[in-house]
């Protein structure tokens, strides 16, 4: 199978976000599909205010079939409540709808995805942007920036500031929680998640300000 494909031929031509789920299923825009249990599509409203993007499903949420389901969406769901912003109130995606993993023996170890497999899911999460329509985009990480921005982003130089993505929409460029999740029981992690938090918080004030506008 050629991996220099999209998603696009899999997209409807008149998208909702359950429409989008349901064809989701048979997408072979890559390769990933062959090796994970089954497409981690979305969560949320779809007249959401914040779209969260992420960069992939983990390992728990390529079994459950929901995205944040694992270690990562606990500390997310910890930092939007810190934040003040109703999870329920969110849509939760991300970039790249497969598990892509690398098998040792029983494990099932995280392998980010290739720019070619942002390529080829880019078209999900075009349609998916168009129809929930956010007032703000928040990209949990790097690849989650890469896939919205349209371009090569380093969370250090450009997190916490709002900028238009290549559908001019607002987009706030955060780390994303796995991040996190790597510092517990080292030093660092509770002033890095404040940072996040700072970051989520953001986000929801521009949202609110582009309400009132």
């Amino acid at each position: 199978m050629s991996t220099d494909t999209t998603a696009r031929p899999w997209v409807p031509e008149d998208p909702t976000v359950p429409r989008l789920a349901e064809a989701a299923q048979e997408c072979r825009g890559c390769e990933l599909w062959e090796d994970a249990t089954q497409v981690v599509f979305s969560t949320g409203g779809e007249r959401a205010r914040l779209a969260l993007v992420g960069e992939q499903p983990g390992d728990r949420e390529d079994q459950a079939g929901q995205p944040f389901v694992g270690p990562a969406g606990g500390v997310l769901d910890r930092a939007l409540e810190e934040a003040g912003i109703d999870r329920g109130a969110v849509y939760l995606t991300n970039a790249v709808k497969h598990f892509r993993h690398e098998q040792r023996g029983k494990r099932r170890i995280h392998q980010k995805p290739d720019l070619r497999h942002l390529v080829a899911c880019g078209p999900w999460l075009e349609a998916e942007l168009s129809v929930v329509d956010p007032d703000v985009v928040v990209c949990l990480g790097a690849t989650a920036a890469r896939a919205v921005l349209g371009r090569a982003v380093k969370i250090g130089a450009e997190r916490g500031t709002v900028h238009d993505d290549v559908a001019g929409r607002a987009t706030l460029v955060t780390t994303h929680p796995s991040a996190l999740l790597r510092l517990r029981g080292r030093g660092g992690y509770d002033e890095a998640f404040a940072a996040f938090v700072a970051d989520l918080r953001t986000a929801a004030r521009a949202a609110d300000e582009a309400k009132e506008h």
